[in-house]
């Protein structure tokens, strides 16, 4: 004999929860149309749920139960940082000061995160995202950037010295007031114009990885 708790749905009256001892069968189905399954079909104008306890469970504490089954979703997944950098998170987060000189960081998901004096010197950034991050001061020299996203981002104050910025995004307000850019390479980067004039005011040196002068790829007169 089992202790079996009853739940009857009925779509013209409330659910109501019953206690009975009764001989439970292994091979019980029950049917849940509300959240789409259907392992019995049945004619009959309710429908009951029938689960073994060894306790008893209140009404709120089974819905409850069976409401989290289907919405609980790991929080870190949702920040999880793409790319190389083991698990750890680097999305939405404080990362002010991180050493990531000299990493290989291919396509690595910075969206959104503070990088304030950050050190990527000499990091190997293809394809990363920095979309709307705070780079203000952040050690970027010698780093490869090829098509990294820096739309809306910060990257005042920052040392893009020596840097490969081919194919890199600067769409919106991204700004890079006060950085030190010499050699430089920001051939294809869409910039504003109002950014490109102020860069060429302070442009000079030419690329070691490609050869470019800084101001060729800034178009500057």
């Amino acid at each position: 004999m089992a202790l079996v708790l009853k739940v009857s749905l009925c779509s013209t009256s409330k659910p109501h929860l019953s206690l009975s001892n009764s001989n439970f069968k292994p091979t019980t189905l029950f049917h849940l149309p509300l959240l789409g399954f259907n392992a019995k079909q049945t004619r009959q104008p309710s429908q009951k749920l029938a689960f073994p306890l060894g306790e008893s469970v209140s009404g709120a504490t089974l819905v409850a139960l069976l409401s989290a089954s289907f919405i609980f979703v790991d929080p870190a997944l949702a920040f999880k940082g793409g790319g190389p950098y083991g698990q750890e998170v680097t999305r939405g987060q404080d990362l002010t000061g991180k050493d990531f000189s000299g990493k290989t960081l291919i396509k690595q998901d910075f969206k959104t995160s503070i990088l304030r004096q950050a050190n990527f010197k000499g990091a190997k950034l293809i394809g990363a995202s920095f979309f709307d991050a705070d780079l203000t001061g952040a050690d970027l020299s010698d780093a490869d950037l090829r098509n990294a996203d820096f739309s809306l981002a910060n990257v005042t104050k920052a040392n893009l010295s020596n840097a490969n910025l081919e194919g890199a995004l600067a769409t919106g307000n991204t700004s890079f007031k006060g950085s030190i850019i010499t050699g430089a390479d920001f051939t294809d980067v869409p910039l504003r114009e109002d950014q490109r004039e102020y860069l060429c005011k302070v442009a000079d040196g030419v690329n070691p990885t490609t050869g470019n002068a800084t101001r060729d790829t800034l178009f500057c007169n």
